[in-house]
């Protein structure tokens, strides 16, 4: 098969001769390291999509994305904002912090006052009871399992909840609205949402909090991407609403989660940046020697460009096949993970649980096309230091 000049003889470099053991074993094992380690960064930033998705699922799935609160004279116009972009649906709402407690213990959490006939997400992790027994004037309430084991309480029990938001004086002093609520249900969604949300009719939160019955209810949001909301707080402040979203409950969980992602692909990538310092150390040693060479392919009238090509391909070959092997071999590893666990009988979740794993093709692709680059930028220095070599001087001794 017929190959350019330069390229010809670059990867005549590559294979090196017989006798270069210790040339090969270094531009070898910079190839292992570049497939090490993109192999490496692709598993853990699957494994951390996976977790990310997870959380998102089970923790933005569940509490208010996106709240907008009107007043009785410009209440929350349903069809302007369920039509946005972005929003899938809406739900009348109401919420407070709250305080509740048990004949033996006390707890704390945010109270939402919902429509039982309402699209709600919590519905999916019920584990007792029924969000459709939350009717009006029931006085009902559905907690988390946390808060049902805190408390001590099951379903049936009573718990008084006291709003202090909505306090009110009286002859001994400032008392907080309260009263005496049933339990009608648990959900558990294993996550910390368990402690700390509950539910009760929307009218009879309505009635706890003292709101004017001219006062409209909030309107909950359902969004396509909870991380979008940004944009559509400006149109619903635009709009002269007032916006509150899932960011104040749980943003500085998903910014840890995404700061931890990144740092782990800053320290993955060091392993790439190290196996591509090896491709120039491999070519400065090849350059050295072969400088005889190349000053003989100079006077047969190579150019300075061709003399670059030609080691720019000996190092970046590496690279290539060491980025496709590791990407091929991380996404391979990623989406098997759990099966090669399995089968050494490790878990590192514990209780026989699986690692969520989420593989972009996008981010494969990413990190493949990032290590290619690198190491081409590896060769410049090496590949202009051949070209510079000197016919002359090069071939004085010989």
């Amino acid at each position: 098969m017929f190959h350019p000049l330069p390229v010809f003889i670059g990867l005549r470099y590559l294979k090196g001769r017989s006798g270069d053991k210790f040339g090969r074993f270094v531009s070898y094992m910079s190839t292992a390291g570049i497939t090490i380690g993109v192999m490496s960064l692709i598993t853990v930033l699957s494994v951390m999509n996976g977790f990310e998705g997870q959380l998102k699922h089970r923790i933005l799935g569940v509490i208010p994305q996106a709240i907008v609160s009107g007043s009785a004279e410009h209440a929350p116009d349903v069809n302007t904002l369920g039509h946005l972009d972005g929003v899938e649906g809406t739900a009348p709402i109401v919420s407070t912090d709250a305080i509740v407690q048990s004949p033996v213990a006390i707890g704390a959490g945010k109270l939402l006052g919902i429509s039982p006939d309402s699209h709600e997400p919590i519905k999916q992790y019920m584990v007792r009871g029924a969000i459709s027994q939350l009717t009006p004037g029931s006085y009902k309430l559905v907690i988390g399992r946390k808060t049902a084991s805190d408390l001590d309480v099951s379903e049936g029990d009573k718990v008084r909840v006291m709003i202090t938001s909505a306090s009110q004086f009286t002859p001994v002093g400032r008392i907080p609205s309260q009263r005496n609520f049933t339990i009608a249900g648990i959900y558990d969604t294993a996550t910390d949402v368990d402690g700390q949300l509950m539910y009760a009719n929307l009218n009879d939160v309505s009635r706890l909090m003292r709101l004017p019955r001219s006062q409209p209810a909030d309107l909950r949001l359902f969004v396509t991407e909870p991380f979008d909301v940004p944009k559509l707080e400006k149109v619903a402040e635009s709009m002269g609403y007032e916006w509150s979203d899932w960011r104040a409950l749980r943003g500085e969980l998903f910014q840890a989660v995404k700061m931890e992602k990144n740092m782990m692909a800053l320290m993955l990538g060091l392993i790439i940046l190290v196996a591509a310092f090896n491709i120039i150390s491999a070519l400065i040693m090849v350059v050295m020697e072969k400088q005889s060479e190349v000053a003989i392919l100079k006077t047969q009238g190579m150019t300075h460009r061709s003399i670059v090509l030609v080691f720019v391909v000996q190092g970046a070959s590496s690279g290539v096949i060491g980025a496709v092997l590791g990407g091929v071999a991380g996404s391979l590893l990623a989406l098997n993970i759990n099966e090669i666990m399995q089968f050494f009988n490790l878990s590192l979740l514990g209780g026989g649980l699986s690692l969520p794993v989420s593989l972009g093709i996008d981010q494969v692709v990413t990190v493949v096309v990032g290590a290619i680059v690198l190491s081409l930028l590896a060769t410049l220095f090496p590949s202009l230091k051949a070209a510079s070599v000197r016919p002359a001087e090069a071939l004085r001794y010989e």
